[in-house]
């Protein structure tokens, strides 16, 4: 696996919007009642992305566009992009249940392997490689977050080893957003 960071001038927006689609598809199928639009929307957005460290796409050998992570040190780098105003409201949303980020911890905040290639090990590879990063950067911890309804997300970072110190929820009307946040302590 090659690892790079995102350009919209090289790499394939719309399948990278897929992935981006795919980690929070609840949330955005709640604000665009429509995964076309949301990915449509998502995709808009990332053309406009200056390359930036925190933001890889995971390359296969020949080239294509296999995954995603969003990784980054200690807080969240600002995003001053003008956005769409739903996707301003997803910013919102995640503020109330993410991690809280220390100093010297490395978080994972988007990870998703192309859904055909699901279950063949990819997650667990770039997993095993965000924590050798980590380790060399000598990191106290990795810290991330698995939404409530995604048990297998849960389980693959608890047999990485990664344990639940948190839970943050948000309920409004019919509306609820939760997630576990999780850490590996290195």
């Amino acid at each position: 696996m090659i690892y790079e960071n995102f350009n919209p001038k090289i790499h394939d927006a719309h399948k990278v919007a897929k992935l981006v689609y795919d980690v929070d598809f609840r949330t955005f199928d709640l604000l665009f009642k429509n995964q076309s639009k949301a990915i449509s929307t998502i995709e808009n957005d990332l053309k406009k992305h200056e390359p930036t460290s925190s933001f890889k796409v995971i390359l296969d050998d020949n080239n294509e566009v296999i995954g995603m992570l969003v990784a980054y040190v200690s807080k969240m780098p600002r995003d001053l992009r003008v956005k769409s105003l739903k996707l301003i409201v997803v910013d919102i949303l995640d503020y109330f249940v993410l991690c809280d980020i220390k100093k010297d911890d490395l978080y994972l905040a988007e990870i998703a392997i192309d859904s055909s290639l699901r279950g063949n090990g990819l997650g667990e590879q770039v997993l095993n490689d965000v924590i050798a990063y980590a380790q060399s950067k000598k990191l106290n911890r990795i810290i991330l977050d698995a939404d409530f309804r995604n048990a297998g997300a849960k389980h693959l970072y608890e047999k990485m080893g990664f344990k639940v110190f948190n839970k943050k929820r948000l309920k409004f009307g019919n509306f609820e957003r939760g997630m576990y946040n999780m850490e590996l302590i290195l």
